[in-house]
């Protein structure tokens, strides 16, 4: 066969082979840098919009003055790209067994759920290494404090009370991936930041960026994000679907299929803490720790949610 007819050949090849769905992490970075948003790098970091260059296999390298940013305090961090659990991994391996017993190593290694979880694009975006340090696992939230800690990046942080205020632009988007993650894997959202979250949805309807991300990672995932085509909608209360358990768990032990998510007790106090929403629920002195299978197992035991709970 001549080199004129292999080429093509190969380059179909090829072509078939990166547009494979992520089956990990590092997987997904690379698929979202070739096939989401290599196009996008001028329109800017999803926190700041500033512009970058993807560099290596799936990193890249920050244009400060694109966006006016100003560095808070790690500079390293600042200068690189970062990708960005909208909804961050500790919040939902809190609720795996595996976290329980080892962490997030523990969990990529051994829980095929929390892998499928963390290798999700819809819930994957570029940021700047910094404002991904300080947003940590901080639930989303809006405060009066002026947006003033990276110079001119609209990204506001209050360390004391673990929450993060985004810019206008992305508050809709933030909503909508939070709806989807939490739907798809069958996580607990407080009615707290539900209510925060269905404004925000209302207020900022989906943006024709938010639609053409959607169907270039559909494309890679082999399934959409429901709340930004409209074919569902959030209200308080909602009722999950867990399409991605059953998804994700094919083959697997039919007594995993459910997530563990076990309420944590503090027999001292007589508070519960949930393994989202609740920032307080790594703290508990294992002493003290009295765990639940429910909310309402813990209410019958006399236990009250603590107070910082979203």
């Amino acid at each position: 066969m001549t080199k004129k007819l292999l080429l093509p050949i190969f380059a179909l090849l090829l072509s078939t082979t990166t547009s494979a769905t992520p089956n990990n992490f590092s997987h997904a970075k690379v698929l979202a840098k070739e096939n989401v948003y290599f196009d996008r790098t001028g329109n800017g970091t999803f926190y700041c919009g500033c512009s970058y260059t993807f560099m290596g296999k799936s990193g890249g390298r920050v244009d400060l003055d694109s966006c006016g940013y100003e560095v808070r305090k790690n500079q390293n961090r600042a200068q690189r790209i970062e990708w960005e659990h909208i909804v961050p991994a500790s919040n939902f391996g809190r609720a795996r067994q595996c976290w329980q017993e080892g962490g997030r190593k523990n969990c990529v290694k051994n829980d095929p759920v929390f892998a499928a979880m963390e290798a999700d694009m819809h819930n994957l975006t570029p940021s700047i290494g910094e404002v991904n340090g300080d947003r940590s696992n901080f639930n989303f939230s809006q405060f009066s404090a002026p947006a003033s800690q990276y110079g001119q990046c609209e990204f506001k942080v209050d360390f004391k009370s673990r929450l993060a205020e985004p810019r206008d632009e992305i508050k809709g988007q933030i909503a909508r991936t939070y709806f989807y993650m939490f739907d798809r894997y069958n996580l607990n959202m407080s009615d707290q930041q539900q209510r925060l979250l269905v404004a925000w949805d209302r207020q900022f309807p989906v943006t024709q960026w938010e639609l053409e991300r959607n169907r270039r990672i559909a494309e890679q995932m082999g399934n959409d994000n429901p709340f930004v085509t409209g074919k569902k909608v959030w209200n308080i209360g909602h009722k999950n679907s867990g399409d991605g358990l059953k998804t994700s768990l094919t083959g697997s032990k039919e007594a995993d299929v459910e997530p563990l998510e076990l309420i944590r007790g503090n027999k001292n106090s007589k508070v519960y803490h949930l393994p989202v929403g609740c920032p307080s629920y790594d703290r508990v002195s294992p002493k003290n720790v009295v765990d639940f299978k429910s909310e309402q197992e813990a209410l019958s035991a006399g236990y009250r949610k603590a107070g910082n709970c979203s």
